[in-house]
């Protein structure tokens, strides 16, 4: 079976997405909606991956992708991903990616390093120590156990996590993702 790369995006419900950019609630979903469109256009460029879309909701935005919809199962960041890169495993994929769809301009390369690392976690760091997405070969149901969601520590703490439960850890190459109002001056 091809690695499978799963897209985690939220429903683009204004006031639920980007509220941290400090924009009209409106203007946020519609920038979400853009950052999603964006990264499965660019996973279009993936060659030997099968795509997947999983949203926290049901939703019908993104009509133009004809792939494999889920629904993310409910509890913290951690909890989703451990089910969906699991899930994956258990199904018989050798390798199952996470990536997150607030990293606009991601080169598609970036995602294909991930996917050949040989580690059974591949990382792929962003500048404010969060990470954009997660590559896995192997999975420990404590691999997030203590992460700090949405802080400076959030990659380091998976690193910690993942080698506690006895897996390789590798960390590729960086990118940035847009969070904070600050992170907006780089798509202009």
């Amino acid at each position: 079976m091809l690695p499978l790369i799963i897209l985690f995006a939220k429903a683009p419900v204004p006031g639920r997405v980007k509220t941290r950019l400090g924009l009209d609630p409106e203007r946020a979903a519609a920038l979400h909606s853009e950052f999603v469109r964006q990264a499965l256009e660019m996973l279009e460029h993936c060659e030997g991956v099968d795509v997947e879309l999983s949203t926290d909701e049901p939703t019908g935005a993104w009509p133009e992708f004809s792939g494999r919809r889920t629904v993310q199962v409910s509890g913290d960041l951690g909890v989703r991903i451990y089910a969906a890169l699991s899930g994956a495993l258990a199904a018989g994929r050798g390798k199952a990616v996470v990536l997150g769809s607030d990293s606009p301009g991601l080169p598609p390369s970036h995602v294909q390093a991930l996917v050949a690392s040989g580690a059974d976690i591949a990382l792929g760091p962003t500048d404010d120590g969060g990470f954009y997405a997660i590559a896995c070969s192997r999975a420990g149901p404590a691999m997030f156990d203590a992460v700090h969601w949405s802080t400076s520590s959030a990659l380091e703490d998976t690193v910690q996590a993942s080698l506690r439960c006895g897996l390789t850890v590798e960390v590729g190459p960086a990118w940035f993702d847009v969070d904070r109002p600050e992170d907006l001056a780089r798509l202009r």
